[in-house]
């Protein structure tokens, strides 16, 4: 036996001593460690890849200059593989323009008598989408005078000062670096998106993007008008105070429709403010219509078809991730101060949570005393998704004793161990990012997936032949329905989608007809009943390969007809199998599929969208508009499958 004490070599392992410790410098550890800096890599097609948040991260800076009262205009040219931005703000102090775009920790954000209530925050952003560009250019403008850096994949490569005509503010242009974001292309509607709202959050503020201009004279009330697909049911309600405004109103669609942000953030996950907005909001209409109307209202049936917008400006944010998409600071500022005898102390300001409703409290119980011709319409509003609320869950009861299960009981649920291990019931605000949930038809399929998953982290959910069509049926029938109050059972959403116990609720199946047609049921059912998730990015389209091209020396998978096409002319001598469904495909090989590389395509809806017209065009009764459609986009089996096998 060896002695305890005696160094025991693993071979293919590394000795650990002095030559494993390794300095890495600030570039080279965000070229190492991207995701600590920007979320995920990505190729441009989703709207939070890593592409996007780098031009967010330039466009904070230029705005939190315009927000500090210096430069009304900032200018964006874009092409598929460049980006430049132009501001007209102070400009960068001409002899720290290297280090502010090349060293962690240097910056003016650190300063609140210079940059209060920022975006920005400390540079971060600006280090990593230098380090993570082929080709990075910035140059800033002061006073008659510029400095210029030229840096490649981080990399200093020239830099220097020059006189210049050119006004005051900062120019910044560049190039993802292909190596790290593979095969990436800059989509013009996101960045368009993206402008939009920092023109609603910043009246004043002129962008933009290849000679079309964005502004907003009436902030976030133009943001809720511009992207109304339905009619609302009375004039929105417009809220404005200092470091804070909401808009409120109501529609006849399902779930809520909150946009939020933070210092000009899209905050599209939410956060503390969001949950204070949601809270506050509720909680003034139950008083308000206890204390008039004898009526006391579940916080459900108040803000069940809410539409609105909150946007709070804080020092130092908070947020849960460098992306910044869902706020964490409990405080509307909070800092570390030293005291004179050495010791710290933490000065924190008043809650997010208090400042929210006070001012909503306040300011919405004032707005309804004076203009008194929306309360009724209020008032019919919520008795009715009350009396709907009931006959639903009245409905749902009388499946579940019919049925004889329980809530502790879900015979098509395979869930995974992070469930089965929790002690108590996790909301959103505790449940893991990679925690999943697959829907799947069928035994075959519910059974290559159970064996194949993750069982720590991603669950199964089976369903039984084709759901209900949601948009045809009513929603008394929708309710009696058994497969989808299993389904909402397992999801935990029964009374509030704030309880979702996964993060990502992704639907595979098969890659035929009837599987297409299950893909669009169980997404209608979501779209109708639960736009929120959808928002929220929550819901997903599992990609599974239809092809395995496989000779004596490699196997390849692919997920379209062009990427079988280009294996089999690259393969010699090889065999093709079509894949039809997913129970075809053996649990080892599907395992790749659900790991770590899962192809996902984000179920998404814009807000200028009209959610009801879609779902009755696809889902609805079937047009001459429909079957053109479906004959121009869809492909024969005999064109999917090809000729050559």
């Amino acid at each position: 036996m060896a002695n305890e004490a005696e160094d025991i070599t693993i071979p293919g392992q590394g000795v650990y001593d002095e030559s494993a410790i390794r300095h890495l410098e600030d570039m080279e550890h965000i070229r190492l460690r991207p995701g600590m800096y920007i979320g995920k890599l990505g190729n441009g097609e989703k709207e939070d890849d890593g592409i996007y948040v780098l031009l967010k991260e330039i466009l904070d800076n230029s705005v939190d200059e315009f927000r500090m009262k210096h430069g009304k205009v900032i200018k964006v040219t874009l092409d598929e593989k460049t980006v430049s931005v132009r501001d007209y703000g102070r400009g960068v102090p001409l002899g720290s323009l290297v280090d502010v775009f090349s060293k962690l920790n240097t910056g003016a954000k650190y300063d609140d008598a210079v940059f209060k209530k920022a975006v920005g925050l400390n540079g971060v952003g600006a280090k990593a989408a230098n380090a993570l560009s082929e080709e990075f250019y910035a140059e800033s403008f002061r006073d008659g005078r510029s400095s210029f850096a030229l840096f490649r994949r981080g990399e200093l490569i020239e830099s220097g000062e020059r006189e210049s005509g050119e006004r005051n503010g900062t120019f910044i242009r560049f190039t993802p670096d292909p190596n790290m974001f593979v095969g990436y292309h800059f989509r013009q509607d996101y960045v368009e998106e993206m402008l939009k709202n920092y023109s609603y959050l910043n009246i004043g503020l002129t962008l933009s993007l290849n000679g079309t201009s964005f502004s907003s004279t009436n902030g976030l009330l133009d943001l809720v008008k511009d992207s109304l697909n339905e009619v609302p049911l009375y004039e929105p309600v417009h809220l404005v105070g200092e470091d804070i405004e909401v808009v409120i109103t109501h529609g006849r669609s399902y779930g809520e429709n909150i946009a939020s942000f933070v210092n000009g953030q899209n905050t599209r996950e939410g956060g503390t403010h969001l949950a204070a907005f949601r809270e506050a909001v509720a909680k003034c209409l139950k008083e308000f219509f206890k204390v008039n109307y004898k009526k006391d209202f579940a916080p459900e049936d108040i803000r069940q078809s809410i539409i609105g917008a909150i946007s709070i400006q804080i020092q130092e944010p908070i947020f849960e991730s460098q992306t910044k998409v869902k706020l964490g600071s409990p405080y509307l500022w909070q800092k570390d101060i030293q005291n004179p005898d050495g010791t710290h102390s933490l000065d924190k300001g008043p809650s997010v949570r208090s400042f929210v409703n006070d001012f909503v409290g306040r300011q919405l119980d004032d707005y309804l005393h004076i203009h008194k011709e929306i309360v009724p319409v209020l008032l019919e509003k919520i008795t009715e998704s009350e009396e709907q609320r009931k006959e639903i869950q009245s409905i749902q009861k009388q499946s579940r004793e019919r049925n004889k299960t329980t809530a502790t009981y879900n015979p098509k649920l395979r869930d995974c161990m992070y469930h089965y291990n929790e002690k108590t019931p996790k909301g959103k605000e505790e449940m893991p990012e990679k925690s999943s949930i697959f829907i799947t038809e069928g035994d075959s399929a519910s059974g290559t997936l159970t064996q194949a998953r993750n069982a720590d982290f991603q669950a199964v959910f089976s369903l039984r032949g084709k759901p209900i069509n949601c948009v045809k049926e009513k929603p008394k029938k929708v309710a009696g329905n058994d497969e989808l109050n299993y389904l909402i059972s397992a999801l935990g959403i029964e009374n509030d989608s704030d309880n979702l116990r996964y993060n990502n609720i992704i639907v595979a199946t098969d890659a035929d007809d009837d599987g297409m047609h299950i893909r669009m049921l169980v997404v209608s059912f979501f779209l109708k009943y639960h736009p929120d998730l959808v928002r929220r990015g929550h819901i997903h389209i599992l990609q599974t390969p239809l092809f395995r091209v496989k000779n004596k020396k490699e196997v390849r998978y692919c997920f379209d007809q062009d990427e079988k096409n280009q294996a089999q002319a690259e393969l010699k001598d090889a065999k093709i199998t079509r894949f039809k469904g997913l129970g075809e495909i053996s649990p080892h090989e599907f395992s790749d599929f659900i790991g770590e590389n899962m192809r996902l395509d984000p179920v998404k809806i814009s807000d200028d969208e009209n959610i009801k017209g879609l779902m009755e065009f696809y889902m609805g009764d079937n047009t001459p508009d429909r079957q053109k459609f479906i004959r121009g986009n869809l492909r024969s089996e005999v064109e999917l499958d090809g000729v050559d096998f």
